[in-house]
């Protein structure tokens, strides 16, 4: 169960669950964005592993279960709303289930300007 003292900060969508934005740590980088509910905000914090709610299958999945590629939790922190977790990890392999380090490498919309 989730502590209680958590569950009372966070603002849930309809559906009782907040974005957890995922992050490399060290990098920064970006890798992914999925969605926590309390329960699956719950094991990430005391298991280490990112544990997330599937929207599509109404499940929880561990990332890396199946593919191998973990994500290690090294911090949770939330923002100043209450309705985004920034989730810092270390990633082993793809983050994107096409395989893609990210989810965020096929559809660039704006890149810099290159001087």
């Amino acid at each position: 169960m989730l502590d209680p003292s958590i569950a009372a900060q966070l603002k849930r969508d309809d559906r009782g669950l907040v974005a957890a934005v995922v992050q490399q740590e060290g990098t920064g980088e970006v890798l992914m964005v999925g969605w926590m509910d309390d329960e699956a905000l719950h094991r990430t914090l005391t298991t280490g592993r990112a544990t997330y709610w599937s929207r599509s299958r109404q499940e929880y999945w561990v990332k890396g279960e199946t593919s191998g590629h973990r994500q290690w939790v090294r911090s949770v922190a939330l923002d100043c709303d209450g309705d985004t977790l920034l989730v810092t990890v270390d990633q082993e392999g793809a983050a994107c289930h096409t395989g893609d380090r990210t989810c965020f490498e096929a559809n660039v919309l704006l890149a810099p300007a290159v001087d």
